[in-house]
């Protein structure tokens, strides 16, 4: 990102932190209009999945380009809904909680690195910096339950919370395992650890280990992001929509997005710490330039695809279940790995 600015401004013979400030400006819009796109598409490409398992003739069908105006359709009602907000609902919370919800994804996309040659900024700590930022989707959520001022929203606010905070105990372990061997927090640098071919990728070093702690970061992933069968926290049957209930309109698509950019961002987690990222499976064969990212983006959408294979396969767990599977399945398992990883090394 840097090299870019600096280029711009040899090329532009421009100069200054102004600059600097505008191109940083762009970046950030052109990413909030990322996230509206991959709404889109991903509730697109989600429906296609459901209709093709449940054999669905709307999304199959509709408009010209297979169900596609569906899509459209619905986002231009979503957009056109009056923004309802309760009478003793604390409003500036109530609209400032899906913009903190919002901004934790936007911002994680910052750390990535997306091909050999371009990413946004070459954090040292990209891992622990996404791993904090993604967090701040708990406080936002837990404002929408509070702001909101109703039972069932508070209820899905506190429930959505402690999974998020439970999963991210696995999670995190599984994250130190390829931390270990890597020696670096950097996204950039353990792509390139992985860089030769699908053999180097870590999910199959350290056998069984690593690939061990690649479902358990999988697993815990998709509690974080709500997604089935950890979606308690919007559970229709207990708590009305969760933290959502007094959300429509805008707002309420605000937290659509976010949920989908949740996906995306694990799925580019996913993919850099366990599928060698933007290397190519064939090792040097299109390896170069924008390949890198022909590849990032196919290891992804697998990745979202698998997520939402799920969502129309597997029912809701029960809270208990929830919490039984982070602390007395997952976490276990990750500790095990993280060991035996690092005695391996040892040895």
């Amino acid at each position: 990102m840097q090299d870019l600015i600096a280029s711009l401004q040899t090329q532009l013979g421009v100069s200054g932190t102004w600059f600097t400030i505008l191109v940083m400006v762009v970046f950030a819009l052109l990413i909030t209009v990322v996230m509206a796109v991959n709404s889109i598409v991903l509730v697109w490409l989600e429906r296609k999945v459901s209709a093709w398992m449940q054999d669905r003739l709307g999304p199959m069908e509709v408009g010209p380009f297979q169900g596609i105006l569906q899509t459209v359709a619905d986002a231009v009602k979503l957009l056109l809904k009056e923004d309802i907000v309760p009478k003793a609902a604390d409003k500036k919370l109530h609209l400032l909680s899906p913009l903190i919800v919002f901004a934790a994804p936007c911002a994680a996309f910052a750390a990535f690195s997306y091909t050999r040659d371009f990413r946004m900024a070459d954090f040292n700590i990209g891992i622990f910096y996404v791993a904090a930022i993604t967090s701040l989707s708990v406080i936002g959520i837990l404002l929408s339950g509070w702001a909101s001022n109703n039972k069932w929203a508070l209820l899905g606010g506190m429930r959505a919370a402690a999974q998020i905070v439970s999963y991210e105990i696995p999670a995190g372990l599984s994250m130190l395992v390829i931390i270990m061997q890597v020696g670096s927090l950097s996204f950039h640098e353990i792509t390139l650890a992985q860089d030769g071919g699908f053999w180097n990728w870590f999910v199959f070093q350290y056998p069984p280990f690593n690939f061990i702690a690649f479902l358990i970061f999988f697993t815990a992933t998709l509690a974080e992001c709500n997604r089935t069968p950890f979606d308690l926290p919007e559970a229709e049957s207990e708590l009305v929509a969760g933290f959502h209930t007094e959300y429509s309109g805008f707002k309420w698509s605000i937290f659509m997005m976010s949920e989908y950019g949740e996906m995306l961002v694990v799925s580019i987690m996913v993919a850099t710490l366990f599928l060698g990222g933007w290397s190519s499976p064939f090792g040097d064969f299109l390896n170069t330039g924008a390949w890198g990212l022909v590849w990032l983006s196919t290891k992804i959408f697998v990745l979202i695809f698998v997520q939402m294979w799920l969502r129309w396969t597997l029912p809701r767990l029960r809270v208990d279940q929830l919490m039984y599977t982070s602390w007395k399945v997952l976490t276990p398992f990750a500790f095990v790995c993280l060991f035996a990883v690092g005695l391996w090394m040892l040895i």
